[in-house]
């Protein structure tokens, strides 16, 4: 088992020579810090400038992490990957819209990607973002416990009724929803906001997932606690949990308005929370549905030995493995190759805007180091292996 994710030739048997040089340079660029700030202040000042740059982010970054334009656009890389097992969760990810309008086309856009998993084999489930469906002011108010105006309360309303909207249709589908984890201080609302939409949807089994990030210390005692209650009431969980994303607007906010920080005090005491939610997860299968979203090796080796402890089989529907489109294939195409059930998340949409997205991938990347030089190694190591 040790040695499951140094297979380059599963890896990367889907890249191309020109593929596999293109994704060397681009984590090479990434490993750079100042590079990728640099990058990253021009590509912001291009796009607000309309400078013809589309086409080049396209034929680099934008190719490499997303899956296309339109959704599809994005079938050609779903099948490919579906080749070899390995499932897509198409992510719309177009951040930062803040209008009615925008949030009802949103949830049209979701109830869009419900047909489509519903039929593609390739694509178990469906994803959307809590502040995809309302303003976040909304949910950081609801969550301090702060009275809304009758405006304020309306408009809450239509919030609840879009996810009230996409969770039945998942449930008549008979499709998994993930719905993503944002910052600590909306997040309250929502957590309250999904497990309502568990209580009322996940019956038989889970069918909604809300997201853990277990950078935060309090996430296996929330789990707990939904755990208990769900067994006395007789409903499922499902949680994708992942280490977490907003970590530095986290900790500044926490030191700028003088509260403790809800995030772990080490990246080691993150790796052990995390494990310890894996544990918990797969201890309680009966009850809980995980999709363990990690690019950490020793997370990813845990969750198989688990199942191997706990009996649970590679293709146990409970059980998923979740990475991102262009980074971990040496994780994500091992796995799927011995069996597990695994899904890339694919983001999708308009160049322009899925920027911002694309710019945090690079940052995030920049910051874990150790996972840049271990993609770069891995990609010298296939091309070493096919003598490119």
């Amino acid at each position: 088992m040790t040695k499951l994710f140094d297979n380059t030739k599963n890896a990367f048997a889907l890249k191309k020579d020109s593929e596999l040089e293109r994704a060397y340079f681009l984590f090479k660029m990434i490993a750079n810090e100042p590079l990728v700030r640099i990058g990253t202040a021009v590509t912001n000042f291009a796009i607000k400038a309309h400078l013809p740059v589309e086409g080049l982010i396209r034929a680099t970054v934008f190719d490499h992490f997303c899956g296309g334009v339109t959704e599809e656009d994005c079938l050609p890389v779903i099948d490919k990957m579906f080749t070899k097992r390995v499932c897509s969760v198409l992510d719309y990810s177009v951040e930062g819209k803040e209008e009615e309008a925008q949030f009802d086309a949103a949830m049209q856009k979701t109830i869009k990607l419900l047909d489509f998993v519903k039929e593609k084999e390739a694509i178990p489930f469906a994803v959307f973002k809590p502040t995809g469906f309302g303003r976040f002011y909304l949910y950081e108010k609801i969550g301090k416990g702060e009275e809304l105006t009758q405006e304020e309360q309306e408009e809450w309303n239509r919030v609840v009724n879009r996810f009230d909207v996409v969770c039945s249709l998942a449930k008549e589908k008979d499709v998994k929803l993930l719905i993503d984890g944002e910052e600590s201080w909306m997040q309250d609302a929502a957590d309250d906001l999904v497990a309502k939409m568990m209580r009322k949807y996940n019956t038989e089994k889970a069918i909604v997932y809300n997201t853990l990030q277990m950078y935060r210390w309090d996430r296996l005692e929330y789990l707990e606690k939904l755990h208990i209650e769900a067994a006395a009431k007789g409903f499922y969980i499902g949680m994708k949990l992942v280490r977490g994303a907003y970590m530095e607007k986290e900790n500044e906010r926490a030191s700028t308005l003088n509260y403790p920080t809800p995030i772990c005090e080490s990246k080691a005491a993150t790796d052990r929370n995390f494990d310890a939610g894996i544990k918990y997860m797969i201890e309680h299968i009966d009850r809980l549905s995980l999709f363990a979203g990690t690019h950490n090796e020793d997370s990813s080796y845990l969750v198989m030995q688990l199942m191997q402890e706990y009996n649970i089989s590679p293709s146990d529907d409970r059980v998923w493995f979740g990475q991102l489109y262009g980074m971990s294939d040496h994780i994500s195409f091992n796995l799927s190759e011995a069996g597990y059930n695994v899904a890339k998340y694919l983001p999708f949409g308009p160049v322009k805007d899925v920027m911002p997205y694309l710019i945090r991938r690079a940052e995030e990347n920049t910051s874990v180091a150790g996972q840049t030089t271990r993609e770069l190694n891995l990609l010298k190591e296939e091309k070493k292996r096919r003598k490119v």
